[in-house]
């Protein structure tokens, strides 16, 4: 069982899917993939939007096969799906039309690396960790990790943010320029690797978010950063996920460093401790992190320390040797599965879903939405990148028990209506894809999204660049 969604663009003529087929196989051949199992693969496989499937994969090698592909389907006015990883969670892969998906992942080459620059040229399949192993040994790395070893292209396509958020920003910030294959299959070039511009529209970042809409981006130039000299990890437990957040605050207020904050409240330590094998205190956590000189991450972590016992956090243990560092981190990226180790079954689904919060109002979003989980009598364990008001939640449903379905809808909708309430976003990272179009008009207006439909029809006049995605109909 699936959340289906009803905003589906027209299909293809079947006489015009078939000629764009037919002129795919004979440009591509092999690479040109229709079977069943393989064309499931590349729509959506996560949280509970049904599975759209593509009506075919051609496997990307170069950035010349993507224009050809762009071109075919412009032809035959045949949907096209850019696709990294499959690690989005809204749907962004879905071919709600149909149409042809362009696997990037073998377009993986680091094509430069400007050490004294501080910046990359990379394809769009690289992954992070790809990346991060390939600049090792210059002493550089990449700071963005949505935890999820997902594409660059991908991470830009959705503005992937992750759990340094706090101190190196997200995507926006780490992307320079791109080349993206436009609708008529011609190269936009929207930069250059200067640190900064002022030279016309700001295309790069009108690219990065759109999740595949407006065109497909074919190359990136991307900032990095010196590897520190000292990384110190440390983790603190609290009473109450209020003080947690209070500490996470006036952390930030007061100016202290921090590199990453995670917050993870007592359902998801405790999900944690089993799945991991770890033996944390099952109260709400925080796990953080500190970049800098060995005498700077000191002083910030004894700075954090002090803050954390005004807000009822017990003692602050923090470590700087890798595997500690390593296995407390782990732990955290593993959180999907240790939710959906809690509640073992078939027909058991776990959707994450997430908003972000001005830090102010953090505190009260988060306990307020542990109260409703209460009132509904769900499990939905919370962990989340706090440093900047956004947290995540993991919803665990039996998709087979209509009444605890209806109340987890009703949880995910109330949970998207508090944050805007406060002022906040229905996602600070997940993106829009079909998942959350419907809470997009609340958010911004119609006028905004008269604005969006704007952009799409000019650079997509003839809607083969993801269609049905962000943007609900008029």
């Amino acid at each position: 069982m699936g959340t289906t969604i009803t905003n589906n663009p027209p299909r293809p003529e079947p006489k015009a899917l078939a000629s764009a087929l037919e002129q795919l196989a004979a440009r591509f051949g092999n690479r040109l993939i229709t079977s069943q199992a393989v064309r499931e693969q590349h729509g959506h496989t996560t949280t509970w939007i049904v599975n759209q499937p593509p009506d075919g994969v051609v496997m990307a090698q170069e950035t010349a096969d993507i224009q050809d592909v762009v071109r075919i389907c412009a032809k035959n006015r045949v949907p096209v799906i850019a696709f990294g990883t499959g690690t989005s969670l809204e749907g962004q892969v879905n071919a709600p039309a149909g149409g042809i998906s362009i696997d990037l992942r073998d377009m993986n080459k680091v094509l430069a690396v400007h050490a004294e620059d501080l910046d990359c040229v990379i394809q769009p399949g690289v992954t992070r960790k790809a990346l991060n192993e390939h600049l090792r040994d210059q002493g550089l790395f990449f700071p963005i990790d949505p935890g999820a070893d997902a594409s660059l292209g991908g991470m830009a396509s959705t503005r992937a943010s992750g759990t340094n958020a706090v101190r190196y920003g997200t995507m926006r910030d780490s992307v320079l320029a791109l080349k993206v294959v436009r609708g008529d299959g011609e190269i936009i070039t929207t930069g250059t690797r200067a640190k900064k511009s002022s030279a016309g529209y700001d295309l790069t970042h009108l690219f990065v978010g759109a999740e595949g809409t407006l065109g497909i981006i074919s190359e990136l130039t991307i900032r990095l950063r010196g590897i520190p000299d000292t990384i110190a990890a440390g983790a603190v437990s609290f009473e109450t996920v209020h003080g947690a957040c209070q500490a996470v605050i006036l952390a930030i207020q007061t100016g202290i460093p921090v590199a990453r904050i995670e917050l993870l409240n007592a359902a998801q330590v405790k999900a944690c401790n089993a799945y991991s094998k770890l033996t944390l205190p099952e109260t709400p956590l925080l796990l953080m992190e500190f970049h800098g000189s060995e005498i700077e991450v000191a002083e910030q972590s004894k700075a954090f320390g002090e803050i954390a016992k005004d807000c009822g956090g017990g003692d602050f243990s923090w470590t700087t040797k890798p595997e500690d560092r390593t296995k407390l981190w782990q732990a955290r990226h593993d959180a999907y599965w240790s939710v959906k180790a809690l509640r073992p079954g078939d027909s058991i689904g776990v959707v994450a879903t997430d908003v972000c919060v001005p830090i102010s109002r953090l505190a009260d979003c988060v306990s307020e939405t542990e109260e409703d989980l209460k009132r509904l009598n769900l499990l939905s364990p919370i962990v989340g990148h706090v440093g900047d008001g956004n947290f995540h939640c993991s919803l665990v449903c039996d998709t087979n028990d209509a009444a605890e379905m209806a109340r987890g809808e009703e949880f995910m909708h109330r949970l998207v209506e508090r944050a805007q309430a406060m002022d906040g976003t229905c996602t600070g990272e997940h993106g829009i894809g079909q998942g959350k179009q419907k809470y997009l008009k609340a958010e911004l207006g119609p006028e905004a999204l008269d604005a969006m439909r704007a952009l799409k029809k000019a650079l997509d006049p003839l809607n083969i660049f993801n269609p049905g995605k962000i943007v609900p109909e008029a």
